[in-house]
């Protein structure tokens, strides 16, 4: 159900063009725990996927909407410790005006995640072409 919904959604969206430039971090850059690239170009059509991805696996019961705004971004890594996030919070001033580059989204990939003693194992389980 889940790989049909995206299916679905991403037929109402046409391939478009992102650039991700920025680098900033969750909850705060102060506190990273996440670490992420913006999405400058793009976001428009990113944000619309998303909402027509979220309203569709709202209708299956599969999802729980978030409370907080979707905010487009590429998520680039996570912070294992306090010692690496107080390391990394020193850096992200200087990453600011990194280019991350460009490329085109014609599809969207759903994937399955398992934890694993030596960390989390991804898999394809479908993929959806834009054809909007």
């Amino acid at each position: 159900p889940v790989c049909r919904a995206v299916k679905a959604a991403a037929a109402t969206e046409a391939p478009f063009p992102l650039r991700v430039s920025g680098v900033g971090a969750f909850p705060t850059p102060r506190r990273p725990k996440v670490l992420w690239g913006g999405v400058t170009d793009g976001a428009e059509p990113l944000r619309r996927l998303y909402t027509a991805i979220e309203a569709k696996l709202l209708d299956l019961g599969l999802y729980v909407k978030e409370e907080r705004d979707y905010t487009p971004h590429l998520t680039l890594g996570r912070v294992k410790g306090e010692a690496d996030g107080f390391t990394l919070a020193a850096e992200l001033p200087k990453l600011l005006a990194w280019d991350g580059g460009r490329t085109t989204v014609d599809e969207v990939c759903v994937y399955s995640s398992e934890l694993r003693r030596g960390g989390p194992e991804y898999a394809v389980l479908g993929r959806a072409e834009l054809t909007g």
